[in-house]
């Protein structure tokens, strides 16, 4: 399960995954956040919230993730890794070379940095 939360004042939306990742919960993330880019334009940045990275239900699942980044990382200028999984640091350094947002890893309790870095960078 992917709980999503959009915080429209912050212009901050947290994904946080509760499990491995299914196909689903691209869709869902997309229901909540498409709205948002409608109306609003641009999100400030994404956090990623997870203390360590769950996976993926399946190989669908995966491609549906690539296809979410691939329809979303044009339109949000910073993504926060909050986790202390070590594939923070890793995605950090590669993600870079594939998305245009500004991508840095945080320690899973330092949360509250994460999202001062997304509205003060």
């Amino acid at each position: 399960m992917l709980n999503v939360k959009l915080d429209e004042g912050s212009g901050i939306v947290t994904l946080a995954p509760d499990g491995a990742l299914s196909e689903q919960d691209f869709e869902y993330a997309s229901s909540v956040i498409d709205p948002f880019l409608e109306k609003s334009g641009t999100p400030k940045g994404i956090i990623i919230l997870t203390e360590t990275f769950p996976g993926w239900e399946s190989f669908g699942s995966l491609l549906k993730h690539f296809k979410f980044v691939r329809e979303h990382h044009k339109k949000v200028s910073h993504v926060a890794l909050v986790t202390d999984s070590v594939l923070g640091d890793f995605v950090e350094k590669i993600a870079a070379h594939f998305i245009s947002a500004e991508i840095k890893h945080f320690p899973f309790d330092e949360l509250k940095n994460a999202q001062n870095w997304i509205i003060n960078p």
